[in-house]
C-alpha cells in the first residue's frame, strides 16, 4: 500500500491541490491575492492558486507531524527576516493563513479538532492523501 511517505512531497502537494480546487468548502479569501505569507517575505505569492497549494501542504504536514495548532504551523512556514546589517533572525509565518486554511479543511471534513493539541487529520483526509499518493506513485512508475 502506497502512503504519503513513499512519494515526493512536491508532487503529492500539487496533486492534492488540484483535488482541493474542486471542493466547495475551500476557497481563497478576497484578501489572499494581496497578502504576504509572513514578515520574512517581501511580496505576495506569484501563483494565482497558492491558497490551494498551501492548504494541501498543511494537510500533508498534519498527516506527517501529527496534530498541531496554528502557531506551530506558522513556525513551519516561517523564514529568516532580513534585519539589515544585524544578523538575520528566524521568525514565524502568517498565523492567519494557517488558521483560515485549517478552518476550511475542517469544514470540508479533512481535519478534526484534537483536545489541547490543535487539529489533526481525519480518516477522510488520510484517504484523500493516500489515494493521491497512489496516483502520484503510478504516474512515476509509468
Amino acid at each position: 500500500m502506497v502512503t504519503v511517505y513513499d512519494v515526493p512531497a512536491e508532487k503529492l502537494i500539487l496533486k492534492v491541490a488540484e483535488k482541493l480546487k474542486g471542493c466547495d468548502a475551500i476557497e481563497a479569501p478576497a484578501w489572499a491575492e494581496f497578502a504576504k505569507t509572513g514578515r520574512h517575505t517581501e511580496k505576495a505569492p506569484a501563483q494565482e492558486d497558492w491558497w490551494y497549494t498551501r492548504s494541501a501542504a498543511i494537510l500533508r504536514k498534519l498527516y506527517v507531524k501529527g496534530p498541531m495548532g496554528s502557531s506551530k504551523l506558522a513556525a513551519e512556514y516561517g523564514g529568516y527576516a532580513d534585519k539589515g546589517s544585524m544578523p538575520n533572525r528566524a521568525i514565524k509565518g502568517s498565523r492567519n493563513i494557517a488558521r483560515k486554511c485549517m478552518m476550511q479543511l475542517e469544514k470540508a471534513g479533512y481535519l478534526v479538532s484534537v483536545e489541547k493539541k490543535g487539529r489533526g487529520i481525519s480518516p477522510s483526509g488520510m484517504s484523500l492523501l493516500d489515494n493521491s499518493a497512489k496516483e502520484v506513485y503510478d504516474e512515476m512508475k509509468a
